[in-house]
């Protein structure tokens, strides 16, 4: 559990991609009347939004505490992360849905695609870097654990949201040019909203996968079981302990953890002995656990039934 920093270099190259790329969609949806293309227009506007309530999100978890937050305001990049996943879910998925929906009952005539195809180019060069920078980031964070155990694991919805988006993004384009090919190749205007909804789909997805995981944080996710085990058994090797009783954590940031532990002391200690275990046992947790930035520990009186009972 070592501290792992958030770069935005993926968050701005994400931003300046997307940001580019919804004015030239919405420019060829226009010119060529496609939904599926209008809808791509809307996927991108909508990562733009968010790359940019991430980057507020960053900058309000790292101010300093203060007497109405004594705890700091990590969490605010939990909170915004939510929204963003809210954001893809309603105006990124909704809208594609509807759209879709619309095109398909009430196709449009197909017009010459060739503006299609060049937006759709560079926009899988675009989104495919900013994927590749995305990927890149995640990776320093991730270590050696496989991919999916580390998006689980990681309490940085900016680590992973970015990877996510960009993912989607790029599988929603080679979506929407398979479907622009066929349904031009067999002249099938249906597939136009066809393509629209099944982006839609795919932001849904990826909105409920986001969501989970920026809500569990939100709400108070605590550290790992086996990070508890590890410091329960440190805290037990301290010559003073007779038991670590209960542990209690929780995440205010990617980067801190607010610690308690309940422990049973030796009977025969006085004040100033248990004191001086108490911030042994602080130095230690926290030179092995830099995360655990505060601890709390409650001294409890030791009882042999209650202990045999556990």
């Amino acid at each position: 559990m070592k501290p792992k920093t958030t770069s935005q270099k993926s968050i701005y190259s994400a931003l300046l991609a997307n940001l580019l790329i919804a004015i030239t969609k919405f420019i060829a949806g226009g010119l060529s009347s496609s939904a599926a293309m209008i809808s791509e227009g809307i996927h991108s506007l909508v990562d733009t939004v968010n790359q940019l309530l991430l980057l507020f999100g960053l900058r309000q978890s790292r101010k300093p505490a203060d007497a109405s937050r004594p705890f700091g305001y990590g969490k605010e990049l939990y909170f915004w992360s939510f929204i963003v996943s809210i954001l893809i879910f309603g105006l990124g998925g909704g809208l594609s849905i509807y759209q879709g929906i619309t095109h398909i009952i009430h196709p449009d005539e197909l017009k010459d695609p060739t503006w299609n195809y060049v937006v759709l180019g560079l926009s899988v060069i675009f989104e495919g870097s900013s994927l590749y920078i995305a990927f890149k980031e995640f990776n320093l964070t991730r270590g050696s654990e496989a991919f999916w155990p580390a998006i689980i694991k990681s309490k940085n919805p900016a680590n992973f949201l970015v990877l996510f988006e960009d993912g989607g993004a790029v599988l929603g384009l080679t979506i929407v040019a398979l479907c622009l090919f066929i349904g031009h190749r067999f002249n099938l205007p249906f597939l136009d909203g066809l393509a629209s909804l099944l982006v839609g789909l795919l932001l849904v997805a990826i909105s409920m996968i986001l969501a989970r995981e920026s809500r569990s944080l939100l709400m108070g996710e605590g550290i790992a079981a086996e990070t508890q085990k590890k410091i329960i058994d440190l805290a037990e090797k301290d010559v003073s302990v007779i038991q670590a009783r209960h542990i209690l954590s929780t995440y205010q940031s990617p980067e801190e953890v607010v610690l308690m532990l309940i422990i049973a002391f030796k009977d025969d200690l006085d004040t100033e002995e248990i004191n001086e275990a108490i911030v042994r046992i602080r130095q230690n947790i926290k030179a092995e656990f830099p995360l655990v930035s505060f601890i709390i520990i409650q001294p409890e009186a030791y009882r042999e039934q209650a202990s045999q009972a556990k």
